[in-house]
């Protein structure tokens, strides 16, 4: 790597730090209810809200019953979005009269955005109307983030707690992330990037004259431009680790991204709140070891992947080279040359580490190498920052089958924070842990061998096959971004890859919320001399080999099939 591009990633891991232990601090007091100065100016609106839906505020839920409400919340939202998309044509804000979005299409964006997905099949600016962009898609951009951050603090709960039957009430965390959290958050962010040059309008196309128009012309030249309510959608489509934008060309799109400047801010903002979860973790067990040593794991596995990718982004394509093509800048094809590959590459390893899916490069036009970085980020269940919430949440379980691992190997009860791990625990583990797996490798299995996956391949060969395995890595895993190649706004792949959505999504959800129960319901036992720590540097180790090795034992064959070959090729190519 260059000596910028570890200037580049030394600043973003430091200030992402700093940033991140006030902010986990503020969220566990949030959460827990202390009295906060956001809690005592926002306590009137809160009061209201749960007045107007008929909440109990102080009556708290088991698991079954915080997750029929999350399963609910969802389902409602995805529906709402589902009939905003199939009825814009005659609802208002929609000033280029965009058609209705056709059946298919509009249940997979649905199911999309509900699940914190943000897969898109479409180009946005053409097929969705201002009030659909507004109501629907930014709406569910809240809201699915809410999802994912209230189950992350129930399981929290669930270690903290004993003898306990609740684990906090669902609308009442829905709500409190919402109004003291991402709300303020991202209307303050939008402010800034309008400053920045990132267009907020409710007006139509415009019809502008290019640069190109001048004497020389016989007529002036003109350029169709869409424009919209960006900022505000674009703010909580990078801090709630959405992803999807209000342009086809997502984070590349100078209405989106304009300057450098917004391009680190959006970097930072996918990995703020999840790295600052990590610190409400351990204030919330009661032991603010365990949150560090959980980010250590993350930034120790973030790092190496932003390495790999950068180096191999700044390499120039040997075939080119052959060719007598310049390649001193690096692999600039499908990059914006106002970031380079450097910024690229390390954007493309934040969005696919996190559940984020937006992108300020093509991911179709990485190196081999770069495309198996950003593969198997996501195969790693997006557990390194992650989602928000998610992230953090996927961590955890993966921490549980750590220690349940090493209970095995020196043939003593697995215990973490004090919580016997028990038979109904790795259960619930392994059930999180390859569902999406089984998601992948399916949906996959299905697309190479039926006509209907096939016919969507433009690229045939390994490359072909690592678009399919891409986008269904991405659909199973709630990360939503595509590898460009694999034409997916069909009804097969619409269908298919919104059941992947769906299910990747809440069935983790629903084993994480029963595994919050029952470690809520367990005794706490005494820290002992056979206890094994947690939140030191062995720990820390041996929850990063875990994630690596389950991996490694999912995915590798079908890696091998794409982006290995892929190299391989290029290799003997050249």
């Amino acid at each position: 790597m260059t000596p910028h591009a570890w200037m580049l990633l030394g600043l973003y891991l430091l200030v992402l730090l700093l940033a991140a232990k006030p902010l986990g601090s503020y969220i566990a007091a949030v959460m827990e209810g202390r009295p906060i100065l956001a809690l005592r100016l926002g306590g009137g609106l809160e009061s209201l809200l749960y007045r107007l839906c008929g909440v109990r505020q102080n009556k708290e839920m088991g698991w079954l019953h915080y997750a029929l409400a999350i399963l609910l919340f969802n389902l409602l939202g995805a529906l709402a979005v589902y009939a905003l998309q199939r009825l814009q044509v005659w609802l208002p804000l929609n000033p280029q009269q965009l058609a209705n979005v056709s059946p298919d299409s509009a249940f997979n964006t649905a199911i999309s955005f509900a699940t914190n997905t943000n897969w898109q099949g479409y180009a946005g600016e053409s097929t969705m109307g201002h009030l659909t962009q507004m109501l629907g898609l930014a709406v569910q951009n809240f809201l699915s983030a809410a999802t994912g951050i209230a189950v992350a603090v129930a399981l929290m709960r669930g270690f903290a707690r004993h003898s306990a039957s609740t684990i906090g009430n669902a609308w009442v965390d829905l709500t409190r992330v919402t109004l003291y959290l991402l709300l303020p958050i991202a209307l303050v962010y939008a402010v800034f990037l309008v400053s920045q040059g990132t267009i907020q309008t409710l007006d139509g196309y415009q019809e502008v004259t290019t640069l190109e128009s001048g004497p020389a012309t016989a007529a002036p030249q003109t350029q169709t431009l869409p424009t919209g309510p960006v900022a505000s959608q674009e703010a909580i489509k990078m801090l709630g680790t959405n992803g999807g934008g209000f342009f086809n060309a997502n984070s590349a799109h100078p209405y989106e991204n304009p300057t450098p400047l917004t391009n680190i801010i959006q970097m930072l903002s996918i990995f703020l709140i999840p790295a600052a979860l990590c610190l409400t973790f351990g204030r919330i067990v009661g032991d603010v070891r365990q949150g560090w040593a959980v980010l250590a794991a993350m930034t120790v596995l973030f790092v190496v992947m932003a390495v790999v990718a950068m180096s191999v982004e700044q390499q120039s394509n040997p075939l080119l080279t052959s060719l007598g093509i310049d390649g001193s800048a690096g692999n600039l094809e499908g990059k914006e040359t106002r970031f380079g590959s450097a910024e690229s590459g390390l954007f493309a390893t934040i969005t696919t580490l996190a559940s984020c899916g937006a992108v300020n490069a093509m991911h179709d036009s990485f190196m081999p190498l770069g495309g198996f970085v950003t593969l198997w980020n996501m195969m790693l269940g997006e557990v390194v920052f992650g989602g928000v919430g998610t992230g953090l949440y996927g961590m955890l379980v993966f921490a549980v089958m750590a220690v349940f691992l090493a209970g095995l190997m020196i043939g003593r009860t697995p215990e973490y924070l004090g919580k016997k791990i028990e038979a109904h625990d790795i259960k619930m583990v392994s059930l999180a842990i390859l569902v999406t797996p089984l998601l992948v490798l399916t949906g996959t299995a299905l697309a190479v061998t039926l006509p209907a996956g096939v016919a969507g391949v433009a690229n045939p060969g390994a490359h072909g096959f690592a678009e399919i395995l891409y986008a269904f890595t991405s659909a199973a895993n709630n990360n939503g971004s595509a590898f460009a190649g694999l034409s997916a706004n069909t009804p097969f792949y619409n269908v298919l890859l919104g059941i992947a959505m769906w299910f990747g999504r809440f069935i983790v959800i629903v084993s994480v919320l029963a595994l919050a129960g029952n470690l809520a319901a367990k005794k706490r036992i005494a820290a002992n001399a056979g206890t094994m720590p947690t939140h030191g540097p062995l720990f820390v180790m041996l929850l990063i080999g875990t994630v690596v090795l389950v991996g490694a034992l999912n995915y590798v064959p079908a890696l091998a099939l794409g982006p290995v070959v892929e190299q391989l090729m290029l290799q003997s190519a050249h």
